[in-house]
C-alpha cells in the first residue's frame, strides 16, 4: 500500500471513529446512549464472544449500546430496553432486527447470524447490514419480570416497535439517510417476535424470517406441562420417590421409535434416505412397538406407548377439548435435541429437561395470571388452565390473521420449522398457515406474501437428522427486492455430508424424480 493510500485509509478510519464517538452525545427520545466504540474488522470474537465457531470475519463497525425508557418498575426493580446496534463502515443500506430467544433477558451480540444451529451462511453484519438486538426489556433469563405490567408488555411485543424506531433514527443520524429495507429475523421466541413484527408493526418492516416460531407460546407452555406430567408418570423413581424424567425412555427406546417412523414413512417421497418429506402421507402408530412380554430394547412397555400417545395427541381438558396441538411423528425423536426439551439427561429426580425448567418457570410466573411464583405445574388443572393463560395469550401470542396492511404494501413473511421440533409443534404451525390462507383469500393469494417451509428431522432451530443448513435471509431478500418468491430453498447439513435437498414451500414437499444422484437437490422436485 502506498503512503497516500495509507494516509487516506487512516483518515477514513479516524473519521469513522469520530463519527461513532459522537453517539455518546446523541439525543434520541427516551434513550440513554451508554457506550459507542469503533470496532476494527476481523474481530468476530470481540463482537460475538463464545460463539462455537469463528465464522466469517466481520467488517469494521461502530458498536453502540444503550437503554430505552429506563425506569423503576412497580416491583422496585430497574427495567429498560437494553439494545446493541452495530453499524458497518461499508453499509448496504439495509436494517436487520435480530430476534431474541427463550425469555430474553440477555443482550446478545447484534451480529445477525442465520438463526440455525451450525448454519454456515454469512451473518447480516458481514453482509453490510446495520443490526440491532435487545434484551426484551428486562435483565435475567428467568420469568421474574412477569409480576411487572410494563415489563410483560415489553417482552410480549412493545420492545419491537420502540427499538425499531430508535434504531432507525440512530442509523439515519450516522449514515445521513434512512434504511432502504428493514427486516426482522429470529428463531424460537425470536421467530415469535418476527411474526409479531409483521402483525403489530406492519409499517415498520419489509419482510420477516420466523424460524421455529413460538407463535402460540402460552398454549405451548400448557403442552410442556402436559408432556412432563405424562412422561414423569412412566419414569422410574429415585431413592426419594421422585420420578427420574430422563429415564422414562432410554436413548435406545427413542431410537427404536425413530427407526419405526422411518420404516413406515421414509420411502413415501420416492427414496428411503433417512428423511420424511412426504409428511402428509406419514401415518405411524407407536402401539405397533408394544412388547408382547417383558420390556426389551426391541419394544416399548404398554405404559411407554400410552405416554407417547398421550403426548403426541396434545393436551386436552376432561371433555376432550384440545388445549394446544397434536404433534407429528418424525425421525428426529431419537435425537438429543428432542431429549433435551422433553426428557433431559438428569440421572436424579431433579429434571433438567427444558420443558421442566424454562417451561415450568415461565408458566408459573409469566403465562398464568395472576402472577403466582408458587404455582406447581405438576398439579395443573387442565380444565381451567386455558382461562389462566388467556390474558397473556392476548398480548403475547402471534396468532393474528388480519395482515392486510403488511401484505398490501409488499411485506413478505417466510416461516420455517422443524418437523421434529419438540417444543413448538409443526402441526400447530401448519394449522396456523392454513388458517392464514383462508383469511387471506386462498393459497395462491397468500403465497404471494407468506410461505411456510418444513424441515424433516430438524429439532428446535436446527439439529437432528436433517438438512438444517440453509439461508432464509437471502431467500427473503430476493423475494422482497427482486419479486422472486422462494418455491424451494436449497439445504444441506452435517447429519448427511455431501447431500443437498430442496425445502419446498408448503403444501408441496420434495420428491425424488427416480433417477440421478440421490444426494443432489437437482434430482428432486417439489410437488
Amino acid at each position: 500500500m502506498g503512503l497516500l493510500a495509507a494516509l487516506m485509509l487512516c483518515g477514513y478510519a479516524n473519521a469513522a471513529q469520530s463519527r461513532c464517538l459522537e453517539f455518546k452525545q446523541a439525543h434520541i427520545r427516551d434513550t440513554q446512549i451508554q457506550s459507542a466504540e469503533q470496532i476494527r474488522s476481523g474481530t468476530r470474537e470481540q463482537a460475538a464472544p463464545g460463539k462455537p465457531s469463528p465464522g466469517p470475519e466481520l467488517p469494521a463497525f461502530c458498536n453502540v449500546r444503550g437503554e430505552i425508557e429506563g425506569r423503576t418498575g412497580a416491583d422496585g426493580k430497574h427495567y429498560g430496553i437494553r439494545f446493541e446496534l452495530n453499524l458497518p463502515e461499508k453499509w448496504n443500506g439495509k436494517f436487520l432486527f435480530q430476534g431474541g430467544g427463550g425469555l430474553d433477558g440477555v443482550l446478545r451480540p447484534a451480529v445477525g447470524d442465520i438463526p440455525l444451529l451450525g448454519a454456515s451462511s454469512a451473518p447480516a453484519l458481514a453482509r453490510g447490514y446495520a443490526v440491532v438486538a435487545t434484551d426484551g426489556g428486562h435483565e435475567g433469563m428467568d420469568a421474574a419480570f412477569g409480576s411487572e405490567q410494563e415489563a410483560r408488555l415489553d417482552y410480549a411485543f412493545r420492545q419491537i416497535g420502540t427499538t425499531a424506531d430508535n434504531a432507525k433514527e440512530l442509523i439515519s443520524n450516522y449514515y445521513g439517510r434512512e434504511p432502504s429495507r428493514s427486516y426482522f429475523m429470529g428463531c424460537s421466541n425470536g421467530g415469535r417476535e418476527a411474526m409479531m413484527a409483521a402483525q403489530r408493526y406492519p409499517l415498520k418492516f419489509d419482510g420477516v424470517v420466523a424460524g421455529d416460531p413460538g407463535f402460540d407460546l402460552s398454549h405451548a407452555a400448557i403442552a410442556e406441562a402436559w408432556d412432563t406430567i405424562a412422561f414423569s408418570a412412566v419414569a422410574p423413581k429415585d431413592r426419594s420417590g421422585k420420578p427420574v424424567l430422563a429415564k422414562a425412555f432410554s436413548d435406545s427406546d427413542l431410537k427404536l421409535v425413530a427407526n419405526a417412523v422411518s420404516d413406515a414413512c421414509d420411502a413415501k417421497d420416492g427414496l428411503k434416505d433417512g428423511e420424511v418429506y412426504a409428511f402428509d402421507a406419514c401415518h405411524f402408530e407407536p402401539a405397533a412397538l408394544t412388547c408382547a412380554g417383558p420390556k426389551t430394547d426391541a419394544c416399548l412397555s404398554r405404559e411407554q406407548v400410552s405416554a407417547l400417545q398421550k403426548s403426541f395427541a396434545g393436551p386436552k381438558d376432561s371433555t376432550g377439548k384440545a388445549l394446544y396441538s397434536d404433534w407429528r411423528y418424525d425421525s428426529g425423536i431419537g435425537d438429543i435435541g428432542w431429549r433435551r426439551w422433553k426428557l433431559g439427561t438428569s440421572e436424579t429426580g431433579q429434571p433438567n429437561a427444558a420443558n421442566a425448567t424454562l417451561g415450568f418457570d415461565s408458566i408459573s410466573r409469566y403465562f398464568i395470571t395472576p402472577y403466582d411464583p408458587n404455582y406447581d405445574p405438576y398439579r395443573t388443572n387442565f380444565d381451567t388452565i386455558s382461562d389462566k393463560v388467556a390474558e397473556t395469550h392476548a398480548i403475547n401470542d402471534a396468532t393474528a390473521l388480519q395482515m392486510s396492511t403488511f401484505s398490501s404494501r409488499g411485506g413478505k413473511m417466510l416461516i420455517y420449522t422443524g418437523q421434529s421440533d419438540p417444543v413448538f409443534s409443526a402441526s400447530d404451525q401448519i394449522a396456523y398457515y392454513r388458517s392464514l390462507t383462508q383469511a387471506s383469500g386462498g393459497p395462491e393469494a397468500t403465497a404471494v406474501w407468506a410461505r411456510l417451509f418444513l424441515v424433516p428431522g430438524m429439532t428446535h432451530c436446527g439439529g437432528g437428522p436433517a438438512v438444517d443448513d440453509f439461508d432464509p435471509l437471502t431467500a427473503l431478500e430476493e423475494w422482497v427486492e427482486k419479486n422472486e418468491p422462494p418455491d424451494r430453498i436449497i439445504a444441506r447439513g452435517k447429519a448427511f455430508p455431501g447431500r443437498t435437498r430442496p425445502l419446498c414451500a408448503y403444501p408441496k414437499s420434495a420428491h425424488y424424480k427416480g433417477s440421478g444422484d440421490s444426494n443432489n437437490a437437482d434430482n428432486f422436485e417439489c410437488r
